[in-house]
């Protein structure tokens, strides 16, 4: 048995992959953190490793997004935002994946005094070293943080229509679900923009409310992806359209135990959503504020729910389709994909 595991284990490590929901403030190792928490010191944040890794227990997900915040105030300076998207390539590139699309949330930058067009230029740059050192081909999303002060529907609309980075793919909704409530014709006329400018449609919903947070950015918001997803399977009529549409989830099992959303992984709805015909992809969304990686999400479809090599190869292939890459790159990993199989 154990040899079948191991065998498994180096298929999924070789898999090429593609990530489509991890933050660029959520992706920072500790090392990195370590690193803007001694550059920036006198905050929340500790500059020790024991005492970072106790940080990183949360609660629930009110207590995450404070932690989450915390870090995010260490990101002051555009070399900061920089560092954060490199070592987010390095991680990644370790683990094969090819392409990632990481959600950046510019009114927190904003808020902390980054002009947008700074902001911009090092996303750029960063995109660019990222190719270059690490083969990772990087593009973004920007997302509004509906758990923020400030005019953060606006602000993310502007930066990403005035200043947008080169990679840029698509508009997002994330932060705390609940604080959405009475923002939502402003969400979806800045929604209604981004998608006329060419921006995708790709949203957070259904992490910590019930489906018709899902609902709302279906229809409300013309979601082109949804983040997680995972309170879908709780309405029959939801699942079936779901399945007709084959609107792809982005699926983050661990994370959705560190933030309390599931008790454990074995509770996680992804096996019911497999065998609803679902469209779905694996992420890992926070990796190291949740001792994960996308290779270690891929082990735990693996280990708790049997999937085996065709099934991972299935969903690799999901996040590839699902992708705003260009066809030629879409076939180029497919390909890969489909040798190991055959291997």
């Amino acid at each position: 048995m154990s040899t079948t595991i191991n065998d498994l284990h180096a298929f999924i490590d070789a898999l090429p992959k593609v990530e489509l929901h991890v933050h660029l403030v959520g992706s920072a190792s500790v090392p990195t953190v370590l690193e803007l928490a001694r550059r920036h010191p006198g905050g929340p944040v500790p500059t020790g490793e024991e005492e970072l890794r106790r940080f990183y227990e949360f609660r629930d997900f009110p207590h995450f997004a404070e932690v989450y915040q915390a870090v995010n105030a260490l990101v002051r300076e555009p070399e900061d935002v920089a560092t954060l998207v490199l070592g987010s390539a390095r991680d990644l590139a370790a683990q094969n994946v090819r392409y990632v699309e990481l959600t950046v949330t510019p009114h927190a930058h904003r808020l902390v005094g980054m002009p947008p067009a700074a902001v911009t230029e090092a996303l750029d740059i960063a995109a660019r070293r990222a190719r270059e050192l690490h083969g990772v081909q990087m593009a973004y999303i920007f997302d509004v943080p509906a758990d923020l002060p400030g005019d953060f529907v606006g602000g993310t609309l502007d930066q990403a229509l005035e200043h947008p980075p080169e990679a840029l793919v698509g508009f997002g909704l994330a932060g705390i679900e609940q604080a959405r409530a009475g923002h939502t014709d402003a969400i979806r006329d800045a929604f209604r923009a981004a998608r006329a400018a060419g921006l995708r449609s790709l949203p957070h919903a259904g992490e910590m409310t019930g489906p018709e947070t899902i609902w709302e950015v279906v229809e409300g918001l013309g979601a082109e992806r949804i983040g997680h997803g995972l309170s879908c399977v709780r309405d029959p009529r939801l699942v079936a359209h779901l399945r007709e549409t084959q609107i792809p989830l982005e699926v983050c099992p661990t994370s959705n135990v560190c933030t309390g959303q599931i008790p454990d992984v074995a509770s996680h709805p992804l096996p019911r959503m497999l065998e609803e015909g679902l469209f779905v992809t694996l992420n890992s969304d926070d990796p190291p504020m949740f001792d994960t990686t996308l290779t270690g999400e891929y082990r735990v479809a693996a280990d708790t729910f049997g999937l085996g090599r065709a099934d991972l190869a299935a969903l690799a292939r999901n996040a590839v389709t699902a992708s705003s890459l260009d066809e030629a790159g879409k076939r180029a990993i497919n390909a890969d994909i489909d040798a190991l199989l055959a291997a």
